[in-house]
């Protein structure tokens, strides 16, 4: 977020619940105005999602809605999802959306440490934000089989598309991000240092020998 921006990002609770309509309405107007496709949610949805604490909500000091964005778990909670991201478009372009979906993401792999977090985007901002996560481009095939899952697709405006395609591809570009692959290639860096730091240890500093005088009592 840039300076000045006066925006906090908490986790999601009851005495957020009347912003779900705001929330609703703006994440419709943004997909209406982008015109792409996105799964739709009720307002007992997303009030589920807030007492539940899988929520994140962005609100300025006098309490003006600037962002949300909620999580969604599949598989039996072998993978999460962080849907809904919305920015209010007055509050663009100053790293809001990154800030909340870091949040989001934090929240995640807090909640669920060994689940696989994936999500489906046409939104360019959201693919770099979700690489610098860790998140890689990954077919269809890689993410959740729940039905529940694809079924909510069946609300957006694409959704005759991604039939058509088996469920193998639609306009959006499928990522994910591997726990286990995160935590494999922490293991080889951190051998790979530890080698490198044997093979060329870094030259011990001189240190100048401190005198100190002391005085003996008599």
């Amino acid at each position: 977020m840039s300076e000045g921006a006066k925006v906090e990002i908490v986790v999601a609770n009851e005495s957020h619940l009347g912003y779900v309509n705001t929330i609703l309405d703006t994440i419709s107007a943004a997909a209406a105005k982008r015109g792409t496709g996105i799964a739709k949610r009720s307002p007992e949805y997303i009030e589920k999602k807030i007492l539940e604490g899988k929520a994140i909500i962005a609100l300025t000091e006098d309490g003006e809605f600037a962002g949300f964005c909620y999580i969604e778990s599949w598989g039996d909670k072998q993978f999460v999802a962080n849907s809904g991201l919305i920015v209010v478009e007055k509050f663009r372009g100053q790293g809001l959306a990154k800030a909340i979906k870091k949040k989001s993401f934090d929240l995640s792999r807090e909640k669920f440490p060994n689940a696989k977090l994936f999500g489906l985007t046409t939104g360019l901002a959201v693919m770099k934000i979700n690489s610098e996560l860790g998140y890689r481009p990954v077919t269809f095939s890689e993410l959740t089989h729940d039905e529940a899952f694809w079924k909510g697709c069946e609300a957006c405006v694409n959704f005759d598309i991604l039939k058509r395609n088996n469920y193998k591809m639609c306009l959006c570009t499928g990522m994910l991000y591997d726990p286990e692959e995160h935590a494999t290639e922490k293991k080889t860096q951190s051998a790979w240092k530890k080698v490198f730091s044997q093979l060329f240890p870094k030259p011990k500093k001189k240190t100048d020998k401190k005198v100190v005088n002391v005085k003996s009592k008599e």
